[in-house]
């Protein structure tokens, strides 16, 4: 194997009618072309290529603090949400607790109104009771007198004559006149 010297064409193996040739021996260039390229590539391009790293670096440093204010801002909103749902959950259970108490206020209130119209309604009804059996009481006294009176009148009539009659009239008459002064 020819050494890499070797593969480099020097001017004493070149023919003499020419002076300038090409080595067309491809596994012996191209390690050369190659190395030759790559040094450059690494000579010049250090620069660019460190920009662009640095710029890539730069970029992904601005989107994690980026990122890491975002999350803080979302933290501190979830803190105020879980703050403000505390807030209102609290509200919720006081208006519930207010609302069964109103509720059982209102209920206490509407069976005592219910007792009272009931009551009101039992004394109307004894009240109205009372005032048809003294009617009716009253009624059954005005026949039973009605016809004791008529039942007496006919006993007098049969019995007295004219001029008993006739005193007896003026006797009442004396008596119903008194009662009137």
């Amino acid at each position: 194997m020819k050494s890499v010297t070797d593969s480099f064409v020097s001017l004493g193996h070149w023919p003499s009618a020419g002076g300038f040739g090409f080595n067309t021996d491809i596994l012996a260039t191209n390690p050369i072309n190659l190395s030759v390229v790559l040094g450059v590539l690494i000579y010049f391009g250090k620069g660019v290529l460190n920009d662009l790293l640095d710029n890539r670096k730069q970029r992904i440093l601005s989107t994690i603090r980026n990122s890491e204010e975002l999350r803080k801002g979302a933290i501190e909103q979830l803190e105020k949400a879980r703050a403000r749902l505390r807030k209102v959950e609290m509200e919720a259970n006081e208006y519930r607790v207010n609302g069964y108490s109103e509720i059982e206020r209102e209920k206490e209130n509407l069976i005592n109104a219910t007792c009272d119209s009931l009551e009101r309604l039992e004394n109307y009804k004894n009240e109205t009771l009372h005032f048809e059996q003294q009617r009716a009481i009253n009624q059954v006294r005005q026949r039973v007198f009605q016809q004791a009176l008529q039942g007496a009148l006919g006993t007098l009539n049969s019995c007295l004559n004219s001029e008993l009659h006739f005193r007896t009239i003026s006797a009442n008459i004396g008596i119903l006149g008194a009662m009137e002064e």
